[in-house]
């Protein structure tokens, strides 16, 4: 696969570069970089850039057009910033290519890159942890760790985000935001999709187990992130991003052995598009095809009670408050495919127009 694409646009970036004045770098990693991307993420990123600590002197901040003062902030906490372009749409992708590229620039003798979004914190231990890691197993491109939710307690939403990063150890067909990468690797692979909208790190993924290396997931904290999620219509927006994120990605690899997100997308066409359409339309000629919305409350009680079973089988039990979380799981994960059916749908509509989809924002 080409990537001369994705380097090309990199360059063009530089010109908002600035140096922060950054503490003494002596205990520093000398071989390990950290771009952080954000966007008017206040407080959170000032957290974010602390948790650093001595790595905060070879850190890139990429801001994506922040108005709160973001950028200041970074600088004053000895961060190199640089500001991407605002004639050119903001993406996540774009942002970090950027950073990686200001990064390579300053410190060339750099080997692993540390990714990491600006509404987390990063564990003390994760990177020493990371890096030995990815030292031991040459055929690993890139690890990650369990990203936490800093206020599980405050919102479902805020929960469900929290369930969402939890994953077993070992071998991973994708990844997030937050990963400690080989430099060289990266350049190699031309970084990034800075084109999509998300989804770009799982499109990495798939690129790079195809070229024959492993993406891994270990068993020890990482980062923690603040979701602030509070509002059903924040909730609603994420999930059209990540319908839109299958659509997009699915479509760039459908024909790869290393494909990805192929059932996620069918599953939210055919629960949020196919089924509740065959019904209300199918009604107006066969009445009792309506009756196919009852599919909907036995698939949210297989869920729960296939949830109750794990939980059983881990040697917990699945009573009490654990069950009402399984119902809960369940039912927005029955509830989430009308919104991932949305934002597939508009992905497709925007292919057919020949238009890109600017961001979706959610917070």
């Amino acid at each position: 696969m080409t990537t001369a694409g994705f380097v090309a646009d990199w360059p063009s970036e530089q010109t908002g570069l600035q140096d922060g004045p950054g503490p003494d770098a002596a205990t520093a990693p000398t071989d390990v970089a950290v771009v952080v991307i954000g966007r008017n993420e206040g407080a959170r990123l000032i957290a974010c850039l602390r948790s650093l600590g001595a790595c905060i002197t070879r850190t890139v901040y990429v801001d994506s057009g922040s108005s709160d003062g973001s950028v200041a902030a970074a600088r004053d906490l000895g961060a190199t910033v640089v500001q991407l372009d605002i004639t050119t749409p903001f993406t996540a992708a774009r942002a970090r290519n950027a950073g990686f590229q200001a990064a390579m620039a300053r410190w060339p003798d750099t080997a692993v890159v540390q990714f990491i979004d600006g509404d987390c914190t990063l564990d003390a231990g994760w990177i020493g942890t990371a890096r030995n890691f990815l030292r031991d197993r040459p055929s690993v491109a890139l690890v990650f760790g369990r990203r936490r939710e800093r206020f599980p307690e405050a919102s479902v939403f805020n929960a469900l985000c929290d369930r969402e990063w939890s994953g077993p150890p070992g071998k991973a067909l994708e990844c997030g935001g937050d990963i400690l990468i080989r430099a060289d690797l990266f350049r190699q692979m031309g970084g990034y999709r800075s084109d999509l909208i998300a989804g770009e790190e799982p499109e990495l993924c798939v690129r790079l187990r195809a070229a024959g290396w492993s993406v891994w997931r270990l068993d020890c904290e990482m980062t923690q992130h603040d979701a602030d999620i509070h509002r059903f219509g924040q909730w609603w927006r994420r999930a059209v991003r990540s319908g839109h994120a299958f659509a997009e990605v699915a479509g760039l690899h459908r024909h790869a052995e290393s494909r990805i997100w192929g059932r996620s997308l069918g599953r939210a066409i055919l629960w949020g598009g196919v089924l509740p359409g065959s019904a209300l339309i199918g009604a107006f000629v066969f009445p009792p095809a309506i009756l196919l919305l009852a599919l909907y409350p036995a698939q949210i009680a297989r869920m729960a009670l296939r949830q109750g079973a794990v939980r059983r089988a881990s040697g917990g039990t699945p009573r009490g408050p654990w069950a009402r979380v399984s119902w809960r799981n369940a039912l927005f994960d029955m509830l989430g495919k009308f919104p991932e059916f949305q934002g597939a749908m508009t992905f497709y509509i925007n292919t057919a127009r020949r238009r890109r989809q600017a961001i979706i924002e959610y917070k």
